[in-house]
């Protein structure tokens, strides 16, 4: 890595020591909770959200499909990204599942310990969880030249011969009804990321008559309070129907991302519009976070999403 990680790591740590144990699970009843608690990691730091965020989605992966209860000191990943190429395989022999090839996108690659990773078996994908410390598992250097969530560490991973413990069934990880709701983890992690955004606006604005400087943070009011309210109904309908019964995880999720995404980019849009280039030149904390949700955001497929959503809704009874 070519960027100094070590107060992110250690500020890491203590979230994994001091705060994930007691996060609640999604559909416990206090997922709002869950989410507010990434809301605000993201806000704190872009970064650190993203990388919590992976830790309690694979807490809460291992609960829901029974695999092993992570360890005191452990910091986890889930790197589940499937491109065409190149592709990661598992083969079981006699001394157990061994994971061979590489696998991108790998966020903190250097930094955690262990991880969630999905790989092929035959034609179809499975999870296994792998001890990142063991000898065949190792980051490839020089592939994550991001300027935006450089500190994430978002490499590829070679895997030579990995020892690797199934979890769950072939399929399982995204059949599972936490797949969805696992989801929109992420876009609390955006929402707390852009309200830090708005904060560098709201501040300017305390000492400003300008009406346009009134005008875009109006915009920006409206839109972040879209978007909490509908992490927070989102939450309820989980906390209600947490098995998923009514099929509507993938349509509440695609819909609760992309009005998330929308309103972090606007956020991003209107506070740029509104202060100009001053505070993405002489405020390092706030150039360095603009620069890292813009690449954060870039996690959602845009208008891939966005169709996927329209198939689902065009097969139901006008939802408004």
């Amino acid at each position: 890595m070519t960027v100094d990680v070590s107060s992110l790591v250690e500020r890491l740590k203590r979230f994994v020591a001091d705060e994930a144990p007691g996060m609640p699970l999604p559909g416990s009843g206090f997922t709002d909770t869950r989410w507010l608690t990434l809301a605000g990691l993201g806000r704190e730091d872009t970064v650190l959200g993203r990388l919590a965020e992976g830790h309690a989605d694979a807490v809460a992966i291992l609960a829901e499909l029974g695999g092993p209860a992570p360890s005191r000191g452990q910091i986890w990943g889930v790197w589940a990204a499937e491109p065409p190429s190149p592709v990661l395989e598992a083969a079981q022999g006699k001394n157990g599942w061994k994971l061979t090839g590489v696998k991108p996108w790998c966020s903190g690659a250097h930094i955690v310990t262990n991880a969630l990773v999905t790989a092929r078996v035959g034609d179809r994908s499975r999870l296994f969880a792998v001890d990142m410390t063991q000898d065949w598992c190792s980051p490839i250097p020089n592939t994550w030249h991001a300027v935006g969530m450089s500190r994430s560490d978002s490499g590829t991973v070679r895997f030579d011969g990995a020892h690797a413990v199934p979890v769950g069934e072939v399929g399982s990880y995204v059949e599972r009804p936490g797949f969805w709701h696992g989801g929109l983890g992420v876009a609390a992690v955006w929402f707390g990321s852009a309200c830090a955004v708005a904060d560098t606006l709201h501040a300017a604005a305390q000492s400003s008559s300008d009406p346009h400087t009134m005008a875009h943070l109006g915009a920006v009011a409206a839109s972040l309070g879209a978007a909490s309210a509908a992490l927070t109904t989102a939450a309820a309908e989980i906390d209600a129907d947490p098995t998923d019964s009514e099929a509507r995880g993938s349509t509440r999720a695609r819909t609760v991302r992309a009005i998330v995404e929308s309103a972090a980019t606007d956020t991003i849009d209107r506070v740029g519009r509104a202060l100009g280039a001053a505070p993405l030149c002489a405020n390092g904390e706030h150039a360095r976070r603009v620069a890292d949700l813009t690449v954060f955001l870039r996690q959602s497929h845009a208008e891939r999403d966005l169709a996927a959503l329209g198939q689902e809704i065009a097969k139901e009874e006008s939802p408004w």
